[in-house]
Protein backbone atom coordinates (compact mmCIF):
# COMPACT_ATOMS: atom_id res chain seq x y z
CA UNK A 1 0.00 0.00 0.00
CA UNK A 2 1.16 3.60 -0.91
CA UNK A 3 0.49 5.68 1.74
CA UNK A 4 -0.67 9.63 0.46
CA UNK A 5 0.43 12.35 1.45
CA UNK A 6 -1.00 14.12 4.03
CA UNK A 7 -3.23 17.82 3.24
CA UNK A 8 -4.44 20.58 4.51
CA UNK A 9 -7.78 19.17 4.69
CA UNK A 10 -6.63 16.10 6.57
CA UNK A 11 -5.20 18.21 9.34
CA UNK A 12 -7.78 20.29 9.23
CA UNK A 13 -10.03 17.49 9.75
CA UNK A 14 -8.05 16.06 12.69
CA UNK A 15 -8.45 19.66 14.21
CA UNK A 16 -12.23 20.10 13.98
CA UNK A 17 -12.26 16.35 15.71
CA UNK A 18 -10.27 17.27 18.53
CA UNK A 19 -11.42 20.70 19.62
CA UNK A 20 -15.24 20.09 20.66
CA UNK A 21 -17.02 20.66 17.57
CA UNK A 22 -18.88 17.42 18.03
CA UNK A 23 -17.53 15.02 15.30
CA UNK A 24 -16.97 12.08 16.77
CA UNK A 25 -13.75 9.63 16.21
CA UNK A 26 -15.83 7.15 13.90
CA UNK A 27 -17.30 10.05 11.27
CA UNK A 28 -13.53 11.22 11.54
CA UNK A 29 -12.09 8.18 10.33
CA UNK A 30 -14.39 7.66 8.12
CA UNK A 31 -13.44 11.13 5.99
CA UNK A 32 -9.94 10.72 6.72
CA UNK A 33 -10.52 7.13 4.56
CA UNK A 34 -12.53 9.57 2.15
CA UNK A 35 -9.56 11.66 1.63
CA UNK A 36 -6.95 9.08 1.99
CA UNK A 37 -7.92 6.76 -0.46
CA UNK A 38 -9.27 3.50 1.95
CA UNK A 39 -9.26 3.15 5.63
CA UNK A 40 -5.97 1.05 5.43
CA UNK A 41 -4.32 4.49 4.56
CA UNK A 42 -6.34 6.68 6.55
CA UNK A 43 -5.35 4.12 9.58
CA UNK A 44 -1.93 4.36 8.61
CA UNK A 45 -2.00 8.49 8.60
CA UNK A 46 -3.95 8.94 11.68
CA UNK A 47 -0.74 8.46 14.19
CA UNK A 48 1.26 10.66 11.78
CA UNK A 49 -1.12 13.92 12.28
CA UNK A 50 -2.47 12.98 15.93
CA UNK A 51 0.15 13.32 18.84
CA UNK A 52 1.98 9.89 19.04
CA UNK A 53 1.68 8.56 22.77
CA UNK A 54 4.70 6.77 22.40
CA UNK A 55 6.90 9.10 20.58
CA UNK A 56 10.81 9.47 22.08
CA UNK A 57 10.71 12.54 24.78
CA UNK A 58 13.79 14.84 24.00
CA UNK A 59 14.70 14.87 27.74
CA UNK A 60 15.01 11.50 30.22
CA UNK A 61 13.36 11.43 33.53
CA UNK A 62 16.74 10.07 34.32
CA UNK A 63 18.64 12.44 33.71
CA UNK A 64 20.91 13.44 36.49
CA UNK A 65 20.96 17.28 35.72
CA UNK A 66 17.46 17.52 36.69
CA UNK A 67 15.11 16.51 39.88
CA UNK A 68 11.53 15.32 39.09
CA UNK A 69 8.72 14.59 41.64
CA UNK A 70 5.29 14.24 41.71
CA UNK A 71 3.83 17.13 43.90
CA UNK A 72 0.64 17.16 45.76
CA UNK A 73 -1.07 20.43 46.90
CA UNK A 74 -4.43 21.91 47.80
CA UNK A 75 -6.92 23.59 46.07
CA UNK A 76 -10.93 24.71 46.69
CA UNK A 77 -11.72 21.52 48.04
CA UNK A 78 -9.84 19.16 46.33
CA UNK A 79 -6.63 17.80 46.30
CA UNK A 80 -4.59 18.55 43.27
CA UNK A 81 -1.44 17.19 41.87
CA UNK A 82 1.23 17.58 39.28
CA UNK A 83 4.18 17.35 37.92
CA UNK A 84 7.67 19.38 39.00
CA UNK A 85 11.00 19.27 37.53
CA UNK A 86 13.88 21.41 38.67
CA UNK A 87 17.31 22.20 38.06
CA UNK A 88 20.16 20.12 40.35
CA UNK A 89 22.12 23.23 40.31
CA UNK A 90 21.59 26.32 40.93
CA UNK A 91 17.67 25.62 41.94
CA UNK A 92 17.94 28.48 44.54
CA UNK A 93 18.56 30.85 41.89
CA UNK A 94 15.91 29.55 39.60
CA UNK A 95 12.92 31.09 38.18
CA UNK A 96 9.70 29.43 38.78
CA UNK A 97 7.18 28.56 35.58
CA UNK A 98 3.41 26.76 35.72
CA UNK A 99 3.42 25.05 32.44
CA UNK A 100 -0.35 24.44 31.37
CA UNK A 101 -0.95 20.82 29.37
CA UNK A 102 -3.09 20.85 25.50
CA UNK A 103 -6.59 19.36 26.11
CA UNK A 104 -4.57 15.79 26.10
CA UNK A 105 -4.30 16.46 29.70
CA UNK A 106 -0.86 15.80 31.56
CA UNK A 107 1.02 13.39 29.13
CA UNK A 108 4.39 12.59 28.99
CA UNK A 109 4.95 15.01 26.13
CA UNK A 110 4.01 17.56 28.81
CA UNK A 111 6.67 16.12 31.39
CA UNK A 112 9.36 16.14 28.64
CA UNK A 113 8.87 20.13 28.31
CA UNK A 114 8.46 20.64 32.02
CA UNK A 115 11.44 18.82 32.20
CA UNK A 116 13.40 20.86 28.99
CA UNK A 117 12.54 24.01 31.27
CA UNK A 118 14.25 22.75 34.09
CA UNK A 119 17.13 22.11 31.73
CA UNK A 120 16.80 25.45 30.52
CA UNK A 121 17.21 27.15 34.26
CA UNK A 122 13.71 27.15 35.37
CA UNK A 123 11.95 25.05 38.42
CA UNK A 124 8.89 23.84 36.51
CA UNK A 125 5.48 22.87 37.81
CA UNK A 126 2.91 21.27 35.01
CA UNK A 127 -0.50 20.72 37.01
CA UNK A 128 -2.95 17.85 36.69
CA UNK A 129 -5.74 20.55 35.67
CA UNK A 130 -8.09 17.05 35.33
CA UNK A 131 -6.51 16.03 39.12
CA UNK A 132 -10.09 16.96 40.44
CA UNK A 133 -11.75 14.22 38.44
CA UNK A 134 -9.28 11.87 38.93
CA UNK A 135 -6.02 12.29 37.07
CA UNK A 136 -5.44 12.83 32.97
CA UNK A 137 -6.13 8.95 32.05
CA UNK A 138 -3.25 6.81 30.97
CA UNK A 139 -4.97 3.75 29.19
CA UNK A 140 -8.06 4.11 26.53
CA UNK A 141 -11.38 1.60 27.04
CA UNK A 142 -14.46 1.04 24.82
CA UNK A 143 -12.71 2.02 21.60
CA UNK A 144 -11.44 5.81 22.93
CA UNK A 145 -7.92 6.21 23.38
CA UNK A 146 -6.65 7.96 26.75
CA UNK A 147 -6.66 11.27 24.59
CA UNK A 148 -9.75 10.85 23.04
CA UNK A 149 -10.86 10.28 27.19
CA UNK A 150 -8.94 13.21 28.34
CA UNK A 151 -9.95 15.44 26.07
CA UNK A 152 -13.45 15.05 26.79
CA UNK A 153 -12.93 15.20 30.43
CA UNK A 154 -11.67 18.79 29.87
CA UNK A 155 -14.59 19.93 27.82
CA UNK A 156 -16.43 19.26 30.31
CA UNK A 157 -14.81 21.19 33.21
CA UNK A 158 -16.45 24.20 34.29
CA UNK A 159 -13.98 27.10 33.57
CA UNK A 160 -13.86 29.15 36.40
CA UNK A 161 -13.15 25.63 38.53
CA UNK A 162 -10.29 24.96 36.29
CA UNK A 163 -9.09 28.35 36.46
CA UNK A 164 -8.96 28.22 40.66
CA UNK A 165 -7.03 25.24 40.15
CA UNK A 166 -4.57 26.78 38.00
CA UNK A 167 -4.44 29.77 40.41
CA UNK A 168 -4.08 27.27 43.36
CA UNK A 169 -0.83 25.72 41.63
CA UNK A 170 0.51 28.89 40.75
CA UNK A 171 0.06 29.65 44.54
CA UNK A 172 1.87 26.63 45.59
CA UNK A 173 4.94 27.29 43.16
CA UNK A 174 5.26 30.78 44.21
CA UNK A 175 5.57 29.42 48.18
CA UNK A 176 7.88 27.32 47.13
CA UNK A 177 11.17 27.34 49.45
CA UNK A 178 13.83 26.61 46.91
CA UNK A 179 14.03 28.87 43.99
CA UNK A 180 14.25 32.81 43.15
CA UNK A 181 11.97 35.05 45.12
CA UNK A 182 10.13 36.65 42.68
CA UNK A 183 6.68 35.55 40.97
CA UNK A 184 6.06 32.73 38.44
CA UNK A 185 5.16 33.04 35.05
CA UNK A 186 3.17 30.69 33.01
CA UNK A 187 3.57 29.00 29.59
CA UNK A 188 0.88 26.99 27.79
CA UNK A 189 -0.30 25.18 25.16
CA UNK A 190 -3.58 25.33 22.71
CA UNK A 191 -5.66 24.54 25.58
CA UNK A 192 -3.30 25.46 28.13
CA UNK A 193 -2.75 28.78 26.02
CA UNK A 194 -5.96 30.34 26.41
CA UNK A 195 -5.86 28.67 30.25
CA UNK A 196 -2.57 31.11 30.54
CA UNK A 197 -4.62 34.12 29.29
CA UNK A 198 -7.57 33.35 31.62
CA UNK A 199 -5.02 32.39 34.56
CA UNK A 200 -3.49 35.94 33.80
CA UNK A 201 -6.61 37.76 34.56
CA UNK A 202 -7.88 35.84 37.33
CA UNK A 203 -4.11 36.41 38.95
CA UNK A 204 -3.50 40.26 38.41
CA UNK A 205 0.27 40.87 40.07
CA UNK A 206 0.30 37.43 41.19
CA UNK A 207 2.05 36.18 37.74
CA UNK A 208 5.21 37.88 36.37
CA UNK A 209 4.84 37.01 32.77
CA UNK A 210 2.36 34.68 30.44
CA UNK A 211 3.21 32.96 27.12
CA UNK A 212 0.46 31.48 25.41
CA UNK A 213 0.42 29.01 22.29
CA UNK A 214 -2.08 29.27 19.83
CA UNK A 215 -4.36 29.18 22.58
CA UNK A 216 -7.99 30.76 21.89
CA UNK A 217 -8.38 34.31 23.60
CA UNK A 218 -11.13 34.68 26.50
CA UNK A 219 -14.60 36.26 25.04
CA UNK A 220 -14.76 38.89 27.26
CA UNK A 221 -11.92 41.79 26.43
CA UNK A 222 -12.77 43.30 30.10
CA UNK A 223 -10.39 41.33 32.12
CA UNK A 224 -7.60 42.62 30.15
CA UNK A 225 -7.85 45.35 32.21
CA UNK A 226 -6.63 42.82 35.57
CA UNK A 227 -3.94 41.29 33.72
CA UNK A 228 -0.40 42.36 35.51
CA UNK A 229 1.36 40.35 34.06
CA UNK A 230 4.17 40.78 30.86
CA UNK A 231 2.17 38.65 27.88
CA UNK A 232 3.80 36.58 25.12
CA UNK A 233 1.76 34.98 22.05
CA UNK A 234 3.21 32.60 19.29
CA UNK A 235 0.39 31.75 16.81
CA UNK A 236 0.33 29.56 13.96
CA UNK A 237 0.11 31.19 10.38
CA UNK A 238 -2.36 28.32 8.90
CA UNK A 239 -4.47 27.92 12.79
CA UNK A 240 -7.37 29.86 11.22
CA UNK A 241 -9.57 29.16 14.11
CA UNK A 242 -7.19 30.37 16.70
CA UNK A 243 -6.04 33.34 14.69
CA UNK A 244 -9.46 34.82 14.64
CA UNK A 245 -9.87 35.03 18.10
CA UNK A 246 -6.67 37.09 18.63
CA UNK A 247 -6.63 40.37 17.43
CA UNK A 248 -9.63 41.87 19.74
CA UNK A 249 -8.00 40.30 23.30
CA UNK A 250 -4.21 41.40 21.74
CA UNK A 251 -5.63 45.41 21.54
CA UNK A 252 -7.68 44.79 24.52
CA UNK A 253 -4.71 44.03 26.51
CA UNK A 254 -2.33 47.03 25.03
CA UNK A 255 -5.34 49.87 25.52
CA UNK A 256 -5.09 48.50 29.46
CA UNK A 257 -1.22 49.17 28.93
CA UNK A 258 -0.19 45.57 29.23
CA UNK A 259 3.55 44.81 27.49
CA UNK A 260 2.63 42.29 24.65
CA UNK A 261 4.72 40.60 22.21
CA UNK A 262 2.82 38.44 19.46
CA UNK A 263 4.49 36.27 17.12
CA UNK A 264 3.02 34.38 14.23
CA UNK A 265 5.43 31.89 12.24
CA UNK A 266 4.09 31.20 8.51
CA UNK A 267 3.33 27.86 6.75
CA UNK A 268 2.48 26.20 9.92
CA UNK A 269 -0.37 24.84 12.02
CA UNK A 270 -1.65 24.67 15.05
CA UNK A 271 0.21 22.66 17.74
CA UNK A 272 3.64 23.26 15.56
CA UNK A 273 5.47 23.09 18.87
CA UNK A 274 4.29 19.11 20.13
CA UNK A 275 6.69 16.99 18.72
CA UNK A 276 5.04 14.25 18.86
CA UNK A 277 3.45 15.08 15.83
CA UNK A 278 4.88 14.24 12.42
CA UNK A 279 2.52 15.69 10.10
CA UNK A 280 2.31 19.15 12.60
CA UNK A 281 5.51 19.80 14.35
CA UNK A 282 8.08 22.20 12.98
CA UNK A 283 11.09 21.98 14.09
CA UNK A 284 12.12 25.69 12.70
CA UNK A 285 9.58 27.13 14.38
CA UNK A 286 9.13 25.48 17.69
CA UNK A 287 13.31 26.05 18.00
CA UNK A 288 12.58 30.14 17.44
CA UNK A 289 9.77 30.08 19.51
CA UNK A 290 11.25 28.37 22.51
CA UNK A 291 14.05 30.54 22.19
CA UNK A 292 12.15 33.36 22.78
CA UNK A 293 9.75 31.71 24.95
CA UNK A 294 12.59 31.66 27.62
CA UNK A 295 14.01 35.09 26.86
CA UNK A 296 10.54 36.65 27.35
CA UNK A 297 9.88 34.33 30.61
CA UNK A 298 13.85 34.57 31.93
CA UNK A 299 13.44 38.60 31.18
Amino acid sequence: MTTPPISQAMIALYDRFTHGTGLSRRDMMAELARLAGGTAAATALLPLIAGSASAAGLTSPGDGRVEVSNMRYQGNGAALSGYMAAPVEGASRAPKILVIHENRGLNDHIRDVTRRLALAGFIALAPDLLARHGETPRTGMNGETAEDIARKMIAALDRPTAVGDALAALTFLNDWEQGRNARPGAVGFCWGGGMVNDLAVAAGNRLRAGTAYYGPAPSDLSGAAKVKARMQFHFAGLDDRINATAPAWLAALEAAGVKVESWKYEKVNHAFNNDTSEARYDRAAAQLAWERTLAWQKG
